[in-house]
Parts: structure tokens; C-alpha cells; sequence
């Protein structure tokens, strides 16, 4: 079990859970326009990176998991990955 130690640290950590990943990157992709099916399949690529990743550490922070994802969402769909990787910058 892998433990995500949250922003700041100003939450407790939780358990890693997939699906956040792969709904965050599937929004991404979405919101430059992807098919349906394609944000989809590149969400479930890019969950199966991170998922591998992660396996083997006790715990991580949550931008490392954006790291992580951003850089493989970078070969699936470049701009869904600058998008991803600026979200706080984008209104």
C-alpha cells in the first residue's frame, strides 16, 4: 500500500487511489478536444505508468504523481500534458 503525502502536508495522507489519475488525465485530454475514446485509452496508458511507479514506494508526494503522469501523458498528447502540467495556471 503506497500512501500519498498531500500538498504542503496540510492533510493528512491517504492511500494511492488509480482512479483519481486517471480521471484528472482523462479531463486533460478532454478539454483540448480528444475523442471520448481517446481520452480513455491514453487516461488508462497513463494510469498504468504511474500505477507501476508507484508500486514499489511506501509513500510519495502528490506532484510527484503529477510528475510522473505528466511525463506520460507528454508521448500520448502533448497538449493535454502542458494543460495537465499548468492547471493552476489556467482559468
Amino acid at each position: 500500500m503506497t500512501y500519498v503525502i498531500k500538498r504542503a502536508g496540510k492533510r493528512q495522507a491517504e492511500e494511492f487511489a488509480p482512479h483519481k489519475v486517471h480521471s484528472s488525465v482523462r479531463s486533460a485530454c478532454l478539454s483540448v478536444r480528444s475523442p471520448e475514446g481517446e481520452a480513455e485509452t491514453i487516461a488508462a496508458r497513463v494510469g498504468d505508468v504511474v500505477s507501476q511507479w508507484i508500486h514499489t514506494k511506501p509513500s510519495v508526494t502528490s506532484h510527484d504523481i503529477r510528475r510522473v503522469a505528466a511525463t506520460a501523458l507528454e508521448a500520448f498528447h502533448p497538449e493535454a500534458a502542458y494543460l495537465y502540467q499548468n492547471h493552476e495556471l489556467v482559468v
